[in-house]
């Protein structure tokens, strides 16, 4: 058994799921988020709690149970409390700051960059080397994090350029004097 899948989410006050041919909504205080899963896997919802099981042992059915439980528990958490990722923007002029909705990054190139979030994330720049992006979607979290950081990813030598908060970049020694 899946030691993920097996694990039973407990539904907080507040948060309404319905289930309808392969199809979950997640309602909260925070928004609705909604995700389709596979035919191999069955939702059951009892007593405020939600189960996921799968039909068989086959190996693509084992994946999809832990997934399926992994992404409703990410849509429960993410109507309840929302999901944050911190950008850190290291080097000399490199900086952000917020233009209305839309973001302005001034880093090293001969142009500001602009960026436009999707619809449900929120960017707030609380100083100009940091920027957070928070929204209900895990996935769209860290997929527009990634997007921001490949605009100028850190390099290993004086390790400018845009990191996560939680990175550790490995340093290189630069070229030592010949003589």
């Amino acid at each position: 058994m899946s030691r993920i899948g097996k694990k039973i989410i407990t539904i907080p006050s507040g948060v309404s799921i319905s289930i309808s041919d392969n199809l979950v909504q997640v309602k909260g205080p925070k928004g609705q988020l909604q995700e389709s899963y596979g035919k191999t896997v069955a939702v059951q919802i009892a007593n405020n709690e939600l189960t996921v099981t799968r039909e068989n042992d086959i190996k693509e059915n084992r994946a999809l149970h832990g997934l399926t439980r992994a992404l409703i528990n990410n849509m429960v958490v993410g109507v309840t409390d929302g999901f944050n990722k911190t950008l850190d923007i290291i080097g000399v002029g490199y900086r952000a700051e917020m233009k209305g909705s839309n973001l302005l990054l001034q880093i090293g190139y001969s142009h500001p960059i602009y960026f436009m979030p999707p619809e449900g994330i929120t960017l707030v720049t609380n100083t100009p080397t940091q920027i957070v992006i928070s929204g209900i979607d895990k996935q769209l979290v860290g997929a527009v994090a990634a997007k921001i950081r490949s605009f100028r990813k850190p390099e290993p030598y004086k390790g400018k350029g845009i990191k996560y908060s939680t990175e550790v970049i490995r340093r290189k020694a630069g070229k030592t004097a010949g003589k």
